[in-house]
């Protein structure tokens, strides 16, 4: 495992205010035309709900922009961030832009650990956010750990992306996407999926399914409206 030695440190030092002002280049650039699909989440915010927004890897920059510009107005957002060292810059980014961070991964921790988020969530009252297909895939493949942790906190889990029309695509695993300076976005929120805390393995299986495929169809979506 790598550790955070002192040159780690000065070059991720070095690297934050970089990668900060990069991305708020390319968050102001762009152009959002719409933001479809509140509505739902919005009902659950007026009942003094939370939410578990859920997105794939590869469209983090605008469902970031979304939760740390518009989401977290309506809930208490925080964000699932790797415990590993490779999660050091990103929590001290959103950290700065006010996201509660909680170090850990849903996808890959085990009891302890998601006993340790269930009590973060139920006395913060955040709503986490999390790539359910991170860190390392595969690609959109809704790993079960999101699930279990709606379903022991019963907070909905809600599908979130966002489409570019004009964008790179990384060399990644999750073939990562960066939206070009003056791209046209949309962002789309989906409905919100409840688990039920009695759901036999059969039926939390078949839910993991939905959810993914109700992931890639928003995505599918988001970017055929650019057609």
């Amino acid at each position: 495992m790598r550790e955070l030695t002192p040159t780690r440190r000065i070059s991720y030092f070095l690297l934050k205010p970089i990668a900060k002002l990069l991305i708020q280049f390319i968050w102001r650039s762009c152009k959002i035309e719409a933001i479809e699909g509140e509505n739902e989440i919005l009902k659950i915010r007026d009942e003094g709900g939370s939410i578990i927004p859920c997105y794939w890897h590869q469209r983090q920059v605008f469902c970031g922009y979304y939760l740390i510009h518009h989401l977290q107005k309506q809930f208490k957002t925080g964000i699932l961030v790797s415990p590993s060292v490779d999660g050091e810059v990103p929590s001290q980014l959103l950290q700065a832009w006010g996201l509660y961070v909680i170090r850990g991964s849903a996808t890959r921790t085990g009891a302890r650990a998601m006993r340790d988020l269930y009590q973060i969530i139920k006395n913060e009252g955040v709503s986490p956010a999390a790539t359910p297909d991170g860190p390392k895939g595969p690609i959109y493949e809704f790993k079960p750990g999101m699930l279990m942790l709606a379903q022991l906190t019963q907070l909905p889990i809600v599908p979130l992306t966002y489409g570019a029309d004009r964008f790179w695509t990384l060399k990644t695993w999750d073939h990562f996407i960066i939206p070009k300076p003056f791209a046209r976005i949309r962002i789309l929120v989906g409905n919100p999926n409840y688990i039920s805390r009695k759901a036999s393995a059969a039926e939390q299986e078949s839910l993991r399914l939905d959810i993914e495929k109700q992931m890639n169809d928003l995505m599918d979506k988001a970017d055929n409206s650019f057609n």
